[in-house]
């Protein structure tokens, strides 16, 4: 099993592509919760340079809520990353985590059926970006 699904988009404009899956992915309910811009922080911090990458984490609050009150420490896997990157050939990826793959790791039954349905949404997200 993978640990992401994705799909590359048609559009070749970066920041343009951030707020085309910003918006699918407000559509499935999920908000912007943080916003890593690795290029950036890498050329800041380290002084070098890299594609362009950005780490969406996205939140579904009633979803989040639901998993909480089912495991406490879920957290440590909230909230959802998607990556927009820029590839070496100037096509612009987009991938999301799937939560069905991360919760895995965790020995509870009742959260599989709230991370089937995040699993859904942003599959959903993925789909429409095709």
């Amino acid at each position: 099993m993978s640990y992401y699904f994705s799909t590359t988009l048609k559009e070749k404009n970066f920041e343009k592509a951030i707020e085309k899956v910003t918006v699918e992915l407000k559509n499935e309910g999920f908000g912007i919760l943080t916003e890593i811009n690795i290029n950036q922080t890498l050329k800041d911090k380290l002084g070098v340079d890299f594609k362009k990458y950005r780490i969406l984490g996205a939140c579904n609050p009633p979803y989040a809520h639901e998993a909480l009150t089912q495991e406490e420490k879920i957290g440590l896997f909230l909230p959802c990353n998607v990556v927009v990157l820029e590839n070496d050939n100037g096509e612009i990826e987009v991938a999301a985590v799937d939560p069905v793959a991360s919760m895995m790791a965790v020995k509870n039954e009742k959260l599989a059926p709230v991370a089937q349905e995040i699993q859904q949404k942003l599959k959903n997200v993925i789909e429409k970006l095709s």
